[in-house]
């Protein structure tokens, strides 16, 4: 399947909605629509109980506080939308790479009502990586927002994957470890439930107003943004713009009592001068990668807020939340979210991994491969339990194999972050021709920073061995979509400039 925006089969306005209708009449016409037929999509039902109770109250805002869609009009919308994917046949996959378009509701309730498999795409996602996951997936079509028009790439493909088991009626991407797509396998069900373990455990209720800037198509932003909307009508503001003053702007205007956010964005809101009150923001919670205490303790000083961190992933959904008021410890992510069951240390020695159990795991990754199980999934994350909660010490692919040492760069970066010329520091592996692999120090300096300096700050913390052979400077730590840190990605960057 080719990706570009030439030969758009079909294309609705930038709303979705038909001009000529009355929501009150639309609303006692459902009745006769498709979308009121039976379903054992649980959040098709979670929805319908959604609708409702909220009927013309507004749903989805933009960050100037305008309101862009009412629950009524989001069902509205959905029902137009489905011209759009009309030919596909039922139990196709159609990917989705619309941004933060405040159609996404639409397009997943009308995708769910047809019987279709949603697959979120991320706009980071070069136009051939997204070929690639289409063709691995065997989708029937995608939807892209061309000049903030919803459309659909043709052909539409009248195929349907082979899936193993019980077939999903949602899809996740996450990245893997080899260079082929990596998708995971969803029943809304088990979608509700990760929603309703990260509402409760977040105390969010339909009081509340999130404010959407990360994206949705990631899995942080579709649980604790979307499904919220949807299945309890917790209210959205939709936005794109991650300049720290547009987003500042955005909370004061609407009113916004929800920020989930990563750590990129936190600190550089910590860096702002002047900053305003937010007095309707009560929660501010950071997941996607490791929040730095640092940027905890300069946004709680600027703002008055605690920014508690949040720990999940793809497969399962969340695990853990920081629900304390006190500025934690380095790594520190909390307990376990409600409904989840977290078994103990594999092994028996910490740091290590552990088992994450409940009804929000996925049913697993297509095509097969081992990982998974059914209401059971081991992250690679190390983990050190403590008796007030949870502390993230790195991940088993990341340790660094050093002369058949394992360095676990964590361990690296804990002392780095106690050097008074470091604002920043990631560590991670390249290769070495006599030692397997040297440890190299990605490192945020303060102005009288320098090479020599911090390497005989860490002559003297650490062994000889768990020195960083090198210690490249850099502006801001890259990162992935999401804020998610990847020491393989950094990896790949350092090798490249020589």
């Amino acid at each position: 399947m080719n990706i570009c925006f030439h030969g758009l089969k079909r294309e609705l306005d930038t709303n979705g909605l038909p001009s000529a209708c009355n929501q009150k009449e639309f609303l006692n016409r459902l009745s006769d629509s498709p979308s009121n037929l039976p379903s054992s999509n649980a959040l098709l039902a979670a929805w319908k109980n959604t609708l409702r109770r909220a009927e013309s109250r507004p749903a989805i805002l933009a960050a100037s506080g305008e309101v862009l869609r009412t629950f009524a009009q989001i069902e509205q919308e959905s029902v137009a939308l489905r011209s759009l994917w009309a030919d596909a046949p039922a139990g196709a996959v159609v990917g989705v790479r619309i941004g933060n378009h405040p159609g996404w509701p639409a397009v997943l309730l009308g995708l769910f009502s047809a019987g279709l498999v949603p697959l979120p795409l991320g706009d980071h996602l070069a136009d051939q990586e997204i070929a690639n996951v289409l063709e691995h997936c065997r989708a029937a079509a995608c939807i892209i927002s061309a000049r903030r028009r919803l459309a659909l790439l043709e052909p539409i493909r009248r195929r349907v994957p082979d899936w193993p088991g019980r077939a999903p009626e949602f899809l996740k991407l996450t990245s893997g470890t080899t260079c082929a797509p990596r998708v995971i396998r969803f029943r809304a069900c088990q979608l509700l439930a990760d929603c309703r373990n990260i509402m409760a455990s977040m105390a969010i209720s339909e009081a509340d107003l999130n404010y959407g800037v990360i994206p949705f198509s990631h899995s942080y932003g579709f649980s604790n943004l979307l499904t919220p909307l949807i299945a309890s009508g917790v209210r959205l503001v939709v936005s794109e713009d991650r300049m720290p003053r547009a987003i500042l702007d955005g909370l004061g205007r609407t009113g916004a009592s929800v920020f989930p956010g990563t750590p990129l964005l936190f600190r550089k809101l910590a860096e702002l001068d002047a900053v305003p009150r937010l007095p309707s923001l009560r929660l501010c919670v950071s997941a996607g990668a490791l929040l730095p205490l640092a940027v905890a303790e300069r946004f709680a000083a600027r703002f008055r807020l605690k920014i508690h961190a949040f720990y999940g992933a793809s497969e399962c959904g969340g695990i853990a939340f920081d629900r304390s008021s006190v500025l934690p410890e380095e790594g520190f992510v909390g307990t376990a979210l409600d409904g989840v069951t977290l078994g103990d240390v594999i092994g028996g020695a910490e740091p290590g991994r552990v088992a994450v159990e409940g009804l929000a795991v996925g049913d697993g990754y297509f095509p097969i491969e081992p990982g998974m199980e059914p209401g059971r999934f081991v992250p690679e994350d190390l983990i050190v339990r403590a008796p007030h909660g949870l502390k993230l010490v790195g991940r088993v692919s990341d340790l660094i194999n050093i002369a058949g040492r394992k360095l676990n760069p964590a361990a690296v970066e804990e002392k780095l972050r106690q050097c008074p010329m470091v604002r920043e520091a990631v560590v991670f592996g390249v290769p070495s021709a006599l030692r397997g692999e040297e440890a190299v120090a990605c490192v945020v300096a303060h102005p009288h920073g320098d090479s020599a300096g911090i390497q005989r700050f860490c002559a003297r913390e650490l062994s000889p061995w768990q020195v960083p052979k090198d210690v490249w400077f850099v502006s801001e730590i890259p990162t992935k979509e999401g804020g998610k840190l990847s020491r393989r990605s950094l990896a790949q960057i350092y090798l490249s400039r020589s």
